[in-house]
């Protein structure tokens, strides 16, 4: 599939650099999984397509960047020997998913899951005591997060549902979030690339959009120290709704494009 090349105008490079500044700021500040918050911003300027080959080798710039801040002492560890496997798989049905099947509907089945996670944390509140580890809950949750990652880049209400309530601080919650996201979006880079081949008008626009990255990370992780462990985990609720709400635009809306 080849995507339309976005017309490289003042306004398109701005939008597009703004996009990635905001994507790579959620990096930064809560290890990724939350690029769905800047991808509507492309929008304007390119089809869902086109921004995914667009930001398919930008998100791995991300990761390596962010690691700078994102070191293996922030990983937790055992919670990644058990997300990881069922991450690879899903972004291999996830490639399936987007060639053949409805995608659409598994973007509306993840928002709806989605709100009700988010609902029921409300009804409620804050939990006082810490959710165990749960092999199948983080299988689950791991190909969950790599179907979504490759047919919406929103792998991170999955990932976030499984994390959240196992009560990691702040910096590990980040941490290992990203380096979820590492292994990810390297993973899904090459099924992205065969599925939107950049033509020469992306990969300019790519050239640019890169240094929006180190901007960004850097940001996003002052961000990040400036809060403490309740309101970066009020915010990741936050924006686990406004997530969720946009895929089930994306998923409603693609039924009447």
């Amino acid at each position: 599939m080849m995507p339309a090349m976005p017309e490289l105008t003042v306004a398109t490079i701005l939008i597009a650099f703004s996009g990635v500044f905001l994507i790579s700021f959620m990096k930064g500040a809560f290890g990724g999984g939350f690029s769905i918050i800047g991808i509507p911003l492309l929008s304007f300027v390119m089809d869902p397509v086109t921004a995914g080959g667009l930001l398919a080798p930008l998100f791995i710039a991300m990761d390596l960047f962010a690691l700078r801040y994102w070191k293996p002492s922030t990983w937790s560890k055992p919670d990644l020997l058990a997300l990881l496997p069922g991450l690879v798989t899903g972004i291999g049905f996830g490639y399936l998913t987007f060639r053949f099947l409805d995608h659409r509907a598994i973007a509306i089945m993840m928002a709806t899951i989605t709100l009700i996670f988010v609902g029921l944390w409300l009804l409620r509140g804050a939990p006082q005591t810490t959710r165990p580890r749960s092999a199948s809950k983080a299988v689950t949750a791991g190909v969950a997060s790599g179907i979504t990652t490759m047919v919406a880049h929103s792998g991170g209400p999955p990932l976030a549902m499984y994390l959240l309530p196992l009560g990691l601080s702040k910096d590990m919650y980040a941490g290992t979030t990203s380096m979820f996201f590492t292994v990810g979006n390297a993973t899904k880079a090459v099924p992205w690339l065969l599925l939107a081949r950049p033509n020469s008008g992306v990969l300019t626009l790519m050239a640019v959009c890169v240094w929006a990255i180190p901007a960004g990370v850097v940001s996003g992780w002052r961000f990040h120290s400036m809060l403490d462990q309740r309101q970066i985990y009020r915010i990741c609720y936050g924006l686990l709704v406004v997530a969720a709400l946009k895929l089930l635009w994306d998923g409603v809306s693609g039924y009447f494009a």
